[in-house]
């Protein structure tokens, strides 16, 4: 007889031994919770909710603490796992932005410099015109709806007006003569290849500058956004049964299983999962536009020389004056003679300088040599290959952070324990369920979190058509176009940061996504308009999916 209560003692299970409460009361307390809350002697556990309704040391108040604990410790997880991330897109949009900016600004006081040594006072007279061209430059750069070969002609307009006063001030040029003028401009070709070739250089430049920073800035706005989780009450209690409920079985010391955690994580970040295809996606796109960056057309290649270029212009228009002006006299008719009332300078007293190479660089706004800037661009350089490693170690991110979590200097016990040692949810002893596959349709059947696989995320679904609509401006700016995200107050897009991008651009609730496309040199007319057409209707078709998936939540 008692060689049989032998065996039945042996054979049942430690979990429902008699616990001693004292050690559960001191790894209680050790949490930081009072240790009045642990009951003296174990309870029949009928009353928990969570843990399993065993005889535990355990009771509704604790595991109400336990559960307020899960949440703080699960968004602790997320923010570690996700802080480098988070940092690389934050310091990298700050960076090259103020780079692009820094860049903008030196080349302006360059050219003013230059242009002041070199054509003096007929210079400062028309200077208002070379600052209205870095002005729309910088307005373009900073989001405003600018029409980058638009501006540019706009620009070798006024300065060829300006330049047809100067050369023929005997003669009174009225506005209408000038539209008259305007009308040849193409004809006459008086800047030479300058424009035509500036244009195309300008507009790839800037429009791959700005949509790299854009890019950042969406990425970085997503990554904030999904790294904050709101988690679902199935998912608290998932994770508060996994890290916690060992303690009311005195199994406080014991890691959970592995696998056992990877369907609690799988099931809590279900969503986060399904923004993985669109992330690569737009990843890919980042990529791709950074060797717009590092090849010929880069923004600092194209503005560091551009008075030398713009000087080049205007030049070879003074060269030509007489030839030019005969030309225009032509078309137009000869202008009524000025008069009296102005000084009848010649051509070579209106514009009488000369371009020549600087002796010495010009300084950028803080004072130093322009070679500082070049020093800048040389570790912006090196920061686009370093960002272009971080970009790749970054592209599965959001489907990895299960394993992440997972690892076992976080939460599980690692694989040489798995079989035994290690806490299942009820017991030490092994896991048997199935891990499940990745994404929110994979949720179905998972064992630890029940998971509601017909609604999806709001939040996640605004990111994912966030993504999807930058990695098509992305696209767009490697080949040489622009997609402008047009805000509703157009002063707000040109605060000064370059990513041109508010709160419309990341929750992609904002109708008024327009698209604004500067053609790219190489390629035709039609096929343009057909590109343009395509990315609307992709966004359309987005935007309507988005409707219906809110609709029906």
């Amino acid at each position: 007889m008692w060689a049989v209560c032998a065996l039945v003692l042996l054979c049942v299970p430690a979990n429902v031994r008699a616990l001693n409460c004292s050690l559960v009361k001191d790894a209680y307390s050790a949490l930081g919770f009072s240790s009045d809350d642990v009951p003296a002697e174990q309870t029949s556990g009928e009353d928990l909710r969570v843990c399993a309704p065993l005889e535990a040391c355990c009771n509704t108040q604790m595991e109400e603490s336990f559960s307020h604990r899960s949440s703080h410790d699960f968004q602790k997880l997320m923010d570690d796992a996700s802080e480098e991330l988070r940092d690389t897109f934050m310091s990298g949009h700050k960076r090259f932005d103020d780079f692009f900016l820094e860049l903008l600004e030196s080349t302006e006081r360059s050219l003013n410099e230059m242009f002041v040594r070199t054509y003096g006072k007929p210079y400062l007279q028309n200077a208002e015109v070379f600052q209205s061209l870095f002005s729309e430059l910088r307005r373009f750069y900073t989001g405003g709806n600018v029409n980058l070969e638009e501006m540019l002609k706009d620009f070798w307009t006024r300065l060829l007006e300006r330049m047809f006063q100067l050369l023929n001030s005997q003669f009174q040029i009225t506005d209408e003569y000038l539209e008259c003028i305007g009308k040849y401009t193409e004809q006459l070709r008086p800047f030479g290849d300058v424009p035509k070739k500036l244009k195309s250089q300008v507009t790839r430049a800037f429009i791959a500058a700005r949509t790299f920073v854009q890019g950042l800035a969406v990425g970085r706005d997503v990554a904030n956004r999904v790294a904050q989780v709101s988690m679902s009450s199935s998912c608290v209690s998932g994770f508060t049964k996994m890290l916690y409920c060992s303690y009311c079985q005195g199994l406080f010391t014991l890691k959970p299983c592995r696998n056992y955690c990877l369907n609690v994580m799988k099931g809590c970040l279900a969503n986060q999962a399904d923004l993985n295809n669109e992330w690569s996606k737009y990843i890919d796109a980042l990529l791709l536009l950074t060797q717009r960056l590092e090849g010929p057309f880069n923004i600092e290649s194209v503005m560091e020389p551009i008075d030398v270029k713009i000087s080049e212009a205007i030049m070879n228009m003074q060269e030509n004056s007489m030839q030019l002006s005969y030309q225009v006299f032509q078309g137009c008719g000869q202008p009524e003679p000025a008069g009296m009332t102005r000084s009848a300078r010649s051509v070579h007293d209106s514009f009488s300088g000369r371009f020549k190479p600087y002796e010495e660089l010009p300084t950028v706004a803080s004072g130093a040599p322009l070679h500082r800037l070049r020093s800048v661009w040389k570790l912006l350089q090196y920061s686009v290959s370093e960002m272009k490693e971080k970009l790749k170690h970054f592209q599965s991110f959001w489907v990895s952070l299960p394993l992440v979590f997972c690892k076992e200097e976080q939460i599980s016990a690692d694989g040489q324990t798995e079989d035994q040692q290690c806490w299942n949810g009820h017991h030490s002893g092994r896991y048997i369920a199935e891990v499940q596959k990745d994404g929110l349709a994979q949720q179905a059947s998972n064992p630890e979190v029940i998971v509601d696989v017909s609604r999806p995320d709001s939040l996640i679904r605004q990111q994912i058509l966030a993504l999807r609509i930058m990695s098509n401006k992305l696209k767009n700016a490697y080949d040489g176009h622009d997609i402008n995200f047009q805000d509703s107050n157009e002063e707000s897009s040109g605060s000064g940061s370059g990513s041109g991008c508010m709160e419309s651009c990341v929750t992609a609730s904002d109708s008024s996504i327009t698209h604004t496309p500067v053609p790219k040199a190489e390629t035709t007319d039609e096929v343009a308009t057909a590109a343009d057409s395509a990315s609307a209707l992709e966004i359309c078709t987005l935007m309507l999916t988005l409707t219906l998936a809110l609709t029906c939540r």
